[in-house]
């Protein structure tokens, strides 16, 4: 069976959105990539059940994928079935201080419904481009807070459709990690347990926070934010910018001259060259420091 003949089967099971061919540079933040062969949304726990079966049953590739901010997919796009948990998965619901959010809610709408419901603690969302299933995933964090730091438990679903429940304390946080990387888990939902607080005072916060990203961050650019983790007792930033490595550019792709951890899309870029361009900006950073940076954005298809 061909590509269009299991788009076409996969559009009679589910209610959400199946396009094929559909271009990846739709759908990172980046804006860069080659298209997905099968790309699906499903509209619920359902159709992800369906959709993942399928994929098993004719053997096909599988990617599931969030929001796209933290995500390389590279020129010759990606094979299979793109699975991007989205609107399906966007429900927030409060109670009291606890605020549950589906794995493809808004980091920033989360942030905009705890301040409209004055629960405090989730401020340091404002202004992030990705989803809460992807920032789970990695611990995400900003301006000394973390994903770790609230979360009260995480429901994620296998490959195989099985669910699953963490508690917080059972997620092993770390610097960027936590206990499902690696584990081909999706996160359905995720509950925050912030505090009670002025609803004025985290409205203030959250305008400091989102104007000091537009002060710092190359917000006028398509990017991935930082591209780099910081390494122990480094910031990775700051390596990059005293290596030299600032404003280099490959076609359209440019180290920002706004802030080095950052490479932005001038408007053309290919996958390739920033590919290319991490590899030149992590060279010359070894042979200055001695330190080998590791890359933050997750790398997916083929050339």
């Amino acid at each position: 069976m061909s590509g269009p003949d299991h788009g076409a089967e996969l559009k009679r099971l589910l209610k959400g959105t199946v396009i094929f061919r559909e271009p990846m540079s739709l759908h990172t933040s980046w804006r860069i990539g080659g298209a997905a062969e099968i790309f699906v949304e499903p509209g619920g726990l359902e159709d992800l059940r369906a959709v993942l079966a399928y994929a098993r049953e004719k053997g096909l590739p599988l990617t599931v994928i969030g929001a796209g901010s933290n995500l390389l997919v590279r020129d010759g796009g990606i094979s299979g079935v793109v699975v991007r948990i989205g609107q399906g998965f966007d429900q927030i619901r409060q109670e009291g201080e606890t605020l549950t959010a589906g794995g493809g809610a808004k980091l920033s709408r989360l942030a905009l419904v705890a301040r409209e419901a004055g629960v405090g603690g989730l401020e340091f969302m404002a202004g992030i481009p990705g989803s809460v299933g992807g920032a789970v995933i990695m611990n995400a964090g900003a301006y000394g807070s973390s994903m770790g730091d609230l979360i009260t438990g995480v429901t994620s679903l296998d490959l195989e459709g099985n669910l699953s429940h963490l508690d917080g304390g059972q997620m092993e946080w770390g610097y960027r990690r936590s206990a499902l990387q690696g584990k081909g888990m999706i996160v359905l939902e995720a509950g925050f347990r912030g505090h009670l607080r002025d609803k004025g005072l985290i409205a203030g916060d959250i305008e400091r926070i989102l104007a000091s990203r537009k002060s710092k961050q190359p917000l006028e650019y398509p990017s991935a934010g930082s591209v780099f983790k910081n390494p122990p007792g480094h910031y990775a930033g700051r390596l990059v910018q005293e290596a030299g490595c600032q404003g280099m550019r490959l076609g359209d792709a440019q180290v920002s001259t706004k802030h080095a951890n950052f490479i932005v899309n001038l408007g053309e870029a290919r996958a390739s060259e920033v590919l290319d361009l991490i590899a030149a900006v992590r060279e010359k950073v070894l042979a200055r420091f001695g330190v080998s940076l590791e890359t933050e954005v997750k790398v997916l298809g083929h050339d």
